[in-house]
């Protein structure tokens, strides 16, 4: 529509996790195929919150869903996130960046960045939902925090056909202190935990080899 009004402008897309990860993913590899001139953020609240908290792509190994329940039989999400950035970055695009909101110069630095791109980048930054994760509204902040912290998550770049690591901490805060202070993890016994820092330390035994 812009090219058809001889408008040549970088566009902003900003969009769930259940839209990117799910719902649009198809459209969202065209655009980059293509090389739109598009900044894609992926706002990752890990299931969708606006229609009644169900799984999405992005809803991480046991967390309880409307849709993934934790009963005496199944613990919650049976499956892992998908791997968008890595999805994305093998489309060849000049960037795409992992964030959080509690790392905000970090995000606001990559933002920058994205901006900055002649063709399509893209932006994952994860996001806590108060109602969907079972934690005060005051402890998002924290939240997004310790979910870096503590190695579930990551902060990273792609560019010039590298994955960058942006910060790789000596040791990591505690997986079980993490998801025990969220409801939709309040099922999870000691094996569920110990899978998930298994899960965990196989990332990054991978991610840790982007910075030789």
């Amino acid at each position: 529509a812009l090219k058809r009004q001889g408008r040549d402008e970088h566009v902003l897309c900003i969009c769930g996790d259940g839209a990117t990860f799910d719902i649009g993913v198809l459209c969202i590899s065209g655009a980059f195929e293509r090389g739109h001139n598009i900044t894609y953020i992926c706002y990752d609240n890990e299931a969708y919150m606006n229609t009644g908290i169900q799984k999405s792509g992005l809803t991480p190994y046991g967390a309880r869903t409307t849709t993934t329940p934790a009963g005496k039989n199944e613990h919650g999400n049976l499956k892992n996130k998908k791997n968008m950035f890595e999805i994305v970055a093998a489309h060849g695009i000049t960037y795409a960046a992992t964030a959080s909101i509690a790392y905000i110069e970090d995000f606001a630095n990559k933002g920058k960045k994205a901006s900055m791109v002649d063709g399509p980048s893209y932006i994952h930054v994860i996001a806590p939902c108060p109602t969907g994760w079972g934690i005060p509204v005051d402890e998002t902040i924290h939240a997004a925090k310790e979910v870096v912290d503590c190695g579930l998550w990551y902060l990273a770049e792609y560019y010039e056909d590298e994955f960058h690591l942006n910060k790789n901490p000596k040791e990591f805060t505690s997986v079980k202190e993490y998801l025990k202070s969220q409801s939709r993890f309040a099922h999870l016994d000691d094996s569920d935990i110990e899978q998930i820092i298994k899960g965990r330390d196989k990332k990054w035994e991978k991610i840790r080899k982007w910075n030789p």
